[in-house]
């Protein structure tokens, strides 16, 4: 048994450390017929579509075909009380309801992996919807990611609780959709990503964001960053635990 452990031991030590990854999401995809931009981005950028949108259907089809992992934009109530948009989900909802009417949002975005909240600085506050939600999810094996529009949000631990696969968004790209801006979270990314080996960026299909992203991904790899969809964060974090499980075995 011993022997193993160190056979282990030194395998881990010699392995090269984790390359450093990325996830981008590109949000608010639904509405605009400029959304379709989104579709010239490299297929590893994640596409967050809202439902129950003119084009959400459409992109979400188009989108799967051309190779990009699709997420359902979940509209969920904001503190400011601004307009959800249809399949909104509201702290006045019964838990039918809720669950209910997030099965039929995931229903209008075909080929959809997990969800992120669209707004949702109320709702991600409170307990009750936010298990509920995530009871939704592990039925359904969907990951969850948190928009995190508020530092009270409860909803990464009622994922944990229930064992939903979710991370938080790290960094907006463009709330300022200026150049000058848009290079700074460009270069926070990169810098952020040098501290930790796993980042989510989310962005939204502005010209000018589409614009920037093809003009500066291959940054990336020349920083030693690897872009990769959404979902593929989980399954290094499931092989992360894998393999500490098998440490702990071989400690016993």
């Amino acid at each position: 048994m011993r022997n193993q452990l160190l056979i282990l031991l030194c395998l881990c030590s010699i392995m090269p450390a984790t390359a450093a990854k990325i996830a981008i999401i590109i949000d608010d995809i639904g509405y605009r017929l400029t959304d379709e931009a989104a579709l010239s981005l490299p297929t590893a950028i994640t596409l967050s579509v809202l439902p129950h949108t003119p084009l959400g259907q459409k992109l979400a089809n188009e989108g799967y075909k051309k190779g990009h992992e699709i997420m359902l934009h979940l509209p969920m109530q904001a503190l400011n009380g601004k307009a959800l948009g249809p399949g909104g989900l509201t702290n006045d909802m019964t838990e039918v309801q809720i669950k209910q009417q997030l099965q039929r949002a995931f229903s209008s975005i075909p080929f959809a992996k997990g969800a992120n909240n669209h707004m949702g600085s109320l709702l991600t506050q409170m307990d009750e919807p936010m298990l509920w939600v995530m009871q939704s999810l592990k039925q359904q094996q969907l990951f969850f990611v948190d928009s995190f529009t508020t530092k009270y949000t409860k909803a990464s631990n009622k994922a944990m609780q229930l064992g939903v696969p979710s991370l938080r968004r790290n960094i907006f790209l463009d709330n300022d959709i200026s150049k000058h801006a848009l290079e700074k979270q460009f270069q926070q990314m990169i810098t952020q990503s040098k501290r930790q080996d796993k980042l989510i960026v989310i962005a939204h299909p502005y010209p000018q964001t589409i614009r920037f992203l093809n003009a500066n991904l291959a940054r990336l790899s020349d920083n030693g960053i690897t872009l990769v969809p959404t979902s593929q964060l989980f399954d290094d974090m499931d092989i992360a635990a894998a393999t500490q499980l098998n440490l702990s075995a071989t400690l016993k």
